[in-house]
This record gives C-alpha cells, sequence and structure tokens, in this order.
C-alpha cells in the first residue's frame, strides 16, 4: 500500500480531532484528577452542553455546610441535566493536606454525590485551567464555596459568594436560567 493512503486516516483522525475541539468550550478544554479515583475526567466529554455548578470547596472551611445544600440542588436538577463540580482547594489554607480525608469530609460526613476533583490550585497563575476561564469570565474566587453558575455553552451566567446558600432564590435562578439555556 502506498505511503500516501496511509496517511489519509490519520489526517481524518486529526482532523476530527480538532472538530471535536471546536466544539468543546474554553472553559471545559483539560481535565482534572476525580477526588479518590485512579481516573481522570475528561471536561470536555463529561460536561460539554450540560449547565453547570462549579464550586471551590474546603473540608475545614465555616461554608462546608454548604455541601448539604450543594447535594440537595444536585439531587433536585439533575434530572434536568444539571452538573455540579466540587474543586477543593488549599488556596485558603482549609483544605485537607491529602485526598482521603477530603474523601472522607465530602463523601461521609456530607453524602456527596456530585462530581469532586482531587485538590487544585483556584487562584493566580497555578490555577487550574477551569478556573483560569472562570476567572476570566466573571472573577477569581474570594474565597471557598465561591460558585459560579455556566450555561449549555460553556460561559459563565452569574458568580455568587461564599455567604450564598445554595437555597438562595437568586441562586436557584441562575441555575434555572442555565438548565433553560439552549445547546
Amino acid at each position: 500500500m502506498p505511503m500516501r493512503w496511509l496517511a489519509v486516516p490519520a489526517l481524518l483522525m486529526f482532523f476530527s480531532g480538532l472538530a471535536q475541539a471546536a466544539e468543546c468550550p474554553e472553559l471545559l478544554q483539560g481535565s482534572l484528577p476525580k477526588l479518590r479515583a485512579k481516573e481522570s475526567i475528561d471536561l470536555c466529554q463529561r460536561f460539554a452542553g450540560k449547565p453547570l455548578v462549579v464550586v471551590n470547596t474546603a473540608s475545614f472551611c465555616g461554608f462546608a455546610p454548604q455541601f448539604k445544600g450543594l447535594e440537595a440542588l444536585y439531587q433536585r436538577y439533575k434530572d434536568q441535566g444539571l452538573e455540579v463540580i466540587g474543586v477543593p482547594s488549599n488556596d485558603f489554607r482549609q483544605e485537607a493536606k491529602d485526598g482521603a480525608e477530603t474523601a472522607k469530609v465530602c463523601y461521609v460526613n456530607y453524602g456527596v454525590t456530585f462530581t469532586m476533583t482531587e485538590p487544585q490550585k483556584v487562584r493566580g497563575d497555578d490555577a487550574t485551567h477551569l478556573f483560569k476561564v472562570l476567572a476570566e469570565q466573571s472573577s477569581s474566587p474570594k474565597w471557598n464555596f465561591y460558585k459560579y453558575v455556566v450555561d449549555r455553552q460553556g460561559n459563565v451566567i452569574a458568580n455568587f459568594s461564599s455567604l450564598t446558600k445554595p437555597d438562595n432564590p437568586e441562586f436557584i435562578e441562575a441555575v434555572e436560567k442555565a438548565l433553560a439555556s439552549k445547546r
């Protein structure tokens, strides 16, 4: 078989990969390690086209009880497509030193079933790509449990401070707006 025929499948794979990348919003490009699992989460594959709530968390923060409210929100809206992504961070010096302790707080203490990642940087030049794009579209987290509501196209439509509880009417309104957004 001539060499040029071998190049055709490679080129097709290359261009289909570019097409997939073009469909993936900037916010979701890349992957993050799942909390206490041996797998990485391909953000685009897992969350593209879905409304999101992204929140930076910390196990030992006074706002940690918001895990319960975030889980209730997820349970209320998951059948409509809502995804919640919790990203633990020690940027504000209130996260456990190891993922096992973080997992215990999230999964055992608060019964979290939504997606949680291993601890990440969420502020500054070292922030994970997801949080760099969130900051570009709105602002960097000011503290733990800073919440971002993202529409199906990967655009931040609202962000909320740590003081805003997950059952806050304005927060719920933003989530419902994200759910109503068209793909």
